[in-house]
């Protein structure tokens, strides 16, 4: 699937007009084409289009609050409610059909540490938190505020400081 294609995906999550409504589809199609360009061949068309992304992503990062960069390996149909100081690690992957909501982090506990891998259909409260090399399962659901440092099934519903799974599908 191209980059059009998922970004596509992307906007049917999102309410009509959205690129008018909605800063947080910036940089979702900021990141679909970076992560497109992460494909080109190293040359010279990518070594002038890559200064370019680079000041695109700082600009939109400060814009935005929402900080992934063409790194990170997102499925289709991310959706980002109420952005703003998202940060997601570079080595993180995210599934299909995630939401998240403002102030969520996704990284390392310690500098060269795991990342999570997020499965799909899963949704984040605002200013949850995932750390570490953990496994967020299919269509669990982060509570507002949550951290999480270890594994969550499928279906699982977790709260808390440190998160606990409350409620299983």
């Amino acid at each position: 699937m191209n980059w059009l294609d998922t970004l596509r995906l992307d906007l049917k999550r999102y309410p009509q007009h959205a690129f008018l409504r909605e800063q947080s589809i910036w940089a979702i199609a900021l990141y679909r084409v970076g992560h497109a360009m992460n494909t080109m061949p190293y040359g010279i068309a990518r070594r002038v289009v890559e200064p370019i992304y680079w000041l695109a992503f700082r600009i939109m990062e400060t814009l935005t609050g929402c900080s992934f960069s063409k790194d990170v390996r997102i499925g289709a149909g991310l959706r980002i409610h109420h952005f703003g100081s998202i940060f997601i690690h570079d080595d993180v992957q995210i599934g299909s059909n995630c939401t998240l909501r403002q102030g969520v982090t996704l990284g390392n506990r310690h500098p060269g540490g795991g990342v999570p891998i997020v499965g799909d259909d899963v949704e984040f409260g605002a200013y949850a938190q995932v750390l570490g090399g953990v496994r967020i399962g299919n269509r669990a659901k982060i509570g507002a505020m949550a951290v999480v440092v270890r594994d969550v099934p499928d279906g699982a519903t977790v709260v808390g400081i440190p998160a606990r799974v409350v409620k299983r599908r």
